[in-house]
């Protein structure tokens, strides 16, 4: 199974005569420049004309230019403009914070504010666990980057980052009813870092890291752990493991293999590749192999009992493929063995097309837009703050993948990330496991 090729999306807005023939032959057009149309809409009427916006996905500019040149050519066809709708719907930006209330009168305003308020803020005084009750800090999450490992771009900085993390927000809102608010820090210290969020921390319920290089975010995440009594879990690492295991649950089953007993091999043993490690190793998996081109990355493997191989040893010797080192085509198909399931990850661009890698007869092949983290880490926060947890715990990790893996479709490796039920599944599901890691704690260890 092969999961899609990286498109770019226009929108043609055009003047079309309003006779037989003409919208057909823009259509045609269109099509004979490889471009597929998606939606057309018929905004309006212009006298002899009608205005209609095409929805279209090109495989590169140049082709844009050429179809646009050959357009102006057509008679009775006037194209209006064209436009990148992704830059569009950032415009502005993606979130807001707004009042889950209503005010519209003076006694409204004493209930929310001065005097009523007062009698809330004595009551979280005198038992501070009501603050969960009686303010948002339950249901908000700080989304923490210093922009220094974007997607698959790498560092180009907090502002240029920021709209993965607006995006993060809407998708925590819109799957989980959670706000997600942006936390900028420009620095690579990790001491500032850390101490910037320690500082910060009492203002939410759980910390999500975000896009921060490796090696820093090892240590980040671990001291935000050890030094907060809220959820913190490094996206990059975890998310994406939990929705790794899932596919990988889903792909051996369908190939009627057991997951613990096959080889598994991480191309990048950066944030993803080693979050992904320290998952498999939890759930039972018996070789791990993984290539890197940085030797302290190889030390990290070894010492969770992996072993360190060059890429092509690893392609030859590996049944499942995970790769996420942010560089396209470093999968050469000829590397990919019959039978393999192969997971390219890294966003926006595969280490390898899913279409190239099935053809060059892998089992299964897909890559990060469809086996993505957002399936994960919105389940995975709303359970661990319902449960009022301390920790994200590798138990909870794997109750989210299992759970996850449960909802695919005949011939999914995993759900679509709309699912209608699949994001308050997950997160049932981490918050039981929660309450099953509490009650088997120390006495004297409250931590989840």
């Amino acid at each position: 199974m092969a999961v899609g090729n990286e498109k770019k999306v226009r929108i043609l807005r055009a003047l079309i005569r309003d006779e037989p023939g003409f919208l057909g032959r823009l259509a045609q057009t269109i099509g004979e420049f490889g471009a597929n149309i998606g939606d057309i809409v018929k905004l309006r009427a212009a006298g002899d004309f009608n205005v209609r916006e095409f929805e279209l996905y090109f495989d590169s500019d140049e082709q844009i230019e050429l179809l646009l040149r050959q357009i102006e050519s057509l008679e009775g066809i006037e194209v209006d403009r064209i436009y990148d709708p992704v830059l569009e719907i950032h415009r502005g930006g993606k979130i807001r914070m707004r009042s889950t209330v209503l005010v519209e009168r003076i006694g409204d305003v004493r209930k929310i504010y001065t005097p009523g308020v007062a009698s809330v803020c004595e009551a979280i005084h005198r038992n501070p666990e009501l603050v969960y009750d009686y303010t948002a800090l339950g249901s908000s999450v700080a989304i923490v980057t210093n922009g220094t490992a974007i997607l698959g771009l790498g560092n180009i900085g907090v502002h240029a980052g920021l709209p993965v993390m607006e995006g993060k927000s809407v998708l925590f809102d819109r799957l989980v009813g959670l706000s997600g608010i942006p936390i900028l820090i420009p620095t690579r210290d990790v001491n500032t870092l850390v101490e910037t969020v320690i500082q910060i921390a009492p203002s939410f319920g759980a910390i999500q890291l975000e896009d921060i290089a490796a090696p820093e975010c090892f240590e980040i995440e671990r001291r935000l752990i050890e030094a907060l009594p809220i959820p913190v879990m490094h996206d990059d690492q975890h998310g994406t493991a939990v929705v790794a295991l899932s596919a990988l649950i889903n792909a051996t089953e369908a190939t009627q293999q057991d997951l613990r007993d096959l080889s598994i091999g991480l191309v990048g043993l950066g944030a993803a590749g080693m979050g992904i490690a320290r998952l498999l190793d939890a759930y039972g998996v018996k070789e791990i192999l993984g290539s890197d081109v940085r030797k302290d990355a190889h030390h990290r493997l070894e010492e969770l009992g992996g072993r360190p191989v060059d890429l092509n040893t690893l392609m030859a010797e590996a049944n499942v493929v995970i790769a996420q080192t942010g560089r396209p085509g470093l999968i050469e198909p000829q590397q990919v063995r019959e039978g393999q399931i192969i997971l390219a990850l890294s966003n926006p661009y595969p280490e390898i097309q899913p279409k190239a890698a099935l053809q060059a007869g892998a089992a299964f092949a897909a890559d990060g837009r469809f086996v993505n983290n957002a399936l994960g880490f919105p389940g995975l926060f709303r359970g661990a703050l319902n449960a009022r947890a301390r920790r994200i715990t590798q138990e909870m990790k794997i109750a989210a993948a299992k759970t996850i893996a449960s909802f695919a479709e005949p011939g999914e490796l995993v759900p679509s990330l709309f699912h209608p039920d699949v994001h308050h599944a997950v997160a049932e599901s981490v918050e039981e496991a929660a309450y099953t890691s509490r009650a088997l704690a120390a006495e004297d260890e409250p931590l989840v």
